[in-house]
């Protein structure tokens, strides 16, 4: 008996030596936060994250391969309890959401009867469908069968709306889509989404440089929904008061109702709920990605800056922008007068956009106060370079150099600063661009006592804004149209007295498009002046190129703009600068600038996590897809186009005060139920007419 009992215990003791030095051997460590982040997981073990259990989700969490938000079922809890474990912001974990992108429903005409399967896939396996939009939903419902979590519903107008509180980002419903309807994406994905050749989107949407999806906004409006408008505008233009004010729509000369009615007041409907969100007393929030630890310097404050660090702010990388001016905005703040955008509305609207963690240093020129290899001295991973157009063009005329002669933006920028301009009794400003109407109407509050606008060809070739044109106009300012300056003249003090121009008429279309002026013999002519403004236009100062050893090799072109290698991509021949704005693409429109900014933070993006440089696939990028574009629109009743309020002339010209004022909300509730919704080829029958 003592001998069994004391050959157990030899054989307990041999086997426990054994198992010790095994697990000497083989051991397999594993991260404590494994077990804690599976710890606050659901628990299911149901799949729905992709992953074979908590387990298997909770080992990629902490390798890095998912996201705090990986558990479908969890909860915002459970998010942040993952975060706080992992040593991350809680608010800046990006949670996964189902989006719709087609709102045809059953407005598009069929092409053949179905009486098959009650299925998307049955449907789709016969030649994709039955509706003539072959990218369109084909609203079977497959999706919402396969919702485990009710957030999908198919909706009144035949097409599935998606519930974002009840979507937990499973992807199912993207899965099973045989047409690619429904998207999955987190917040930084959708910033990075551009038009596709193959998407369903509208004529207006199109047209838009920034790509802001309008109808979204403008259903979001008519639903009462103001703060979804301001975030749908949002991830497309963080300028949004600004530009609801300068902007000059080009979205709504594609807009289909204008083929038979008087297009939709996309603008006005936009700076409506910008100017809400501005009263309201309250911001929005604007989610951020989690940190990257990635530095860009932005060059430049003005819309492509500020845009460019926007979006890379948001995306997780952090951005400092150094403007050489004492304030940010570039051109719409020392180029566009108050009485267009008060410098209150902007400072709220840059304020907003430093709210996120954006970094200033004013005051600091590139190729004066720093220069590019200080740049990378102080860790910057990559660089934009947004500088603007800030050199006026010069008519190259004997005697331009008087005194009481200036430029477009030298003017407007010294009135901008506060500085004091000597204005004359008589002032004429030569051009026919936005800058010229921005000089005359600002010399009128000035209290000149005569404006002129000298332009070499009609007042339909000018390049202004037509509201702006007319709003001159109808502030006293006169039009000499047909006239080239050929010299200005002065008295024996050097002071100019007048102008001495040619009449023209036009000839054959020039490379622009329109027609070229040619001179009139013996039409010599003179206008008395005291007072005399060039604004024909602006390009780049690229000086900062003589002072930096890489910068030197920065390719441009021979308007100096910055050439970029691709104009989706916007990176130059030095793979770490970037570019966008009017630096890239000459004095253009601020949306323009805006598009642009986006489309280079999207390539910083790629560039900062190694991946190739390459513009989006299918990218539309400034074309239209032809079989959106309508030559009669059936369906459509006549219905007044909301007036944009504003002051009278008697007032207005008097003071800076804003001009154009904004719509009451009963005017945008009006003005939203004349658009369409279009998409791609399907949009919505007035009531009457249907």
């Amino acid at each position: 008996m003592a001998e069994a009992v004391f050959f157990m215990l030899s054989l307990g003791v041999s086997c426990g030596l054994i198992l010790s030095i095994a697990s000497k051997i083989f051991y397999v460590w594993e991260d404590p936060r494994v077990e804690q982040v599976e710890g606050f997981l659901a628990g299911a073990n149901c799949g729905g994250c992709g992953y074979t259990g908590c387990a298997a989700a909770a080992r990629a969490v902490v390798s890095g391969e998912a996201q705090p938000s990986v558990c479908v079922i969890g909860g915002m809890e459970s998010v942040m309890n993952v975060a706080e474990v992992m040593g991350m912001d809680p608010g800046s974990v990006e949670p996964l959401k189902s989006l719709n992108t087609c709102t045809g429903g059953n407005r598009a005409d069929d092409r053949f009867y179905y009486m098959g399967i009650p299925s998307c896939h049955g449907l789709a396996a016969l030649y994709g469908g039955k509706r003539v939009c072959h990218i369109g939903c084909l609203g079977m419902g497959d999706c919402i069968k396969s919702c485990l979590f009710d957030a999908i519903d198919m909706g009144p107008d035949g097409y599935p709306v998606v519930d974002e509180a009840k979507c937990v980002g499973c992807g199912a419903c993207e899965r099973i889509c045989p047409k690619n309807i429904l998207n999955v994406k987190r917040m930084s994905e959708r910033l990075l989404q551009f038009n596709r050749e193959d998407a369903a989107l509208a004529p207006c949407q199109q047209t838009c440089p920034a790509e802001i999806d309008i109808p979204k906004y403008i259903a979001q409006i008519r639903a009462g929904n103001y703060q979804g408008a301001v975030n749908t505008i949002r991830e497309r233009n963080p300028l949004l008061l600004a530009c609801g004010r300068v902007c000059p729509h080009p979205c709504e000369d594609y807009c289909r109702r204008g083929i038979e009615d008087e297009a939709v007041s996309i603008n006005q409907l936009k700076r409506f709920v910008a100017d809400l969100e501005l009263h309201s007393g309250r911001r929005y929030p604007i989610s951020c990605a989690p940190s990257t630890g990635k530095k860009i310097a932005v060059v430049g404050g003005g819309p492509a800056g500020l845009s460019c660090a926007y979006f890379l702010r948001r995306l997780g990388h952090d951005a400092t922008i150094f403007e050489a001016m004492p304030e940010l905005g570039g051109m719409l703040r020392y180029g566009i007068p108050e009485y267009r955008l008060p410098k209150e509305v902007l400072d709220w609207e840059i304020e907003g956009i430093l709210n996120l963690g954006v970094e200033v240093k004013k005051n600091t020129q590139l190729g004066r106060n720093f220069d590019f290899e200080s740049l990378l001295e102080d860790g910057f991973d990559a660089v934009f370079l947004g500088v603007g157009a800030w050199k006026d063009y010069r008519l190259n005329v004997e005697g331009e150099e008087l005194d009481g002669c200036y430029t477009g933006i030298d003017f407007l920028s010294r009135v901008g600063l506060g500085e004091p301009v000597p204005i004359g009794r008589r002032c004429a400003v030569i051009g026919g661009g936005n800058t010229a109407i921005d000089c005359v109407r600002t010399l009128v509050r000035q209290g000149a006592e005569e404006v002129s606008i000298i332009y070499r060809r009609t007042r339909a070739e000018m390049p202004a804004n037509e509201v702006e044109i007319d709003a001159a106009e109808e502030e006293g300012v006169k039009y000499h149209f047909l006239a080239a300056p050929v010299r200005v003249i002065g008295n024996e003090k050097n002071k100019v007295t007048h102008l001495e121009f040619l009449k023209m008429e036009l000839g054959e279309p020039d490379a622009s498009g329109r027609r070229r002026p040619v001179p009139i013999e013996d039409s010599e002519t003179l206008i008395e002046l005291d007072m005399l403004i060039t604004a024909i236009g602006q390009g780049p100062d690229i000086s900062f190129k003589e002072d930096g050893k890489q910068l030197a090799a920065l390719n441009t072109t021979r308007w100096n703009t910055i050439d970029a290698v691709h104009p989706e991509t916007l990176q130059t021949n030095l793979p770490n600068v970037f570019t966008g704005g009017d630096a890239a693409t000459g004095a253009s429109l601020v949306v323009e600038a805006i598009g642009g900014a986006r489309r280079a933070a999207r390539a910083i993006h790629q560039y900062l996590a190694e991946e190739p440089v390459e513009p989006p696939e299918k990218s539309l990028f400034k074309r239209h897809i032809q079989e959106s574009l309508f030559e009669s629109v059936d369906g459509i009743e006549s219905s007044p186009r909301t007036k944009m309020p504003e002051l009278p002339v008697a007032e207005r010209i008097k003071s800076f005060d804003e001009v154009d004022l904004v719509i009451s909300e009963e005017n945008a509730a009006s003005e939203s139920m004349r658009c369409l919704s279009c998409c791609r080829l399907c949009y919505n029958k007035d009531k009457n007419a249907a």
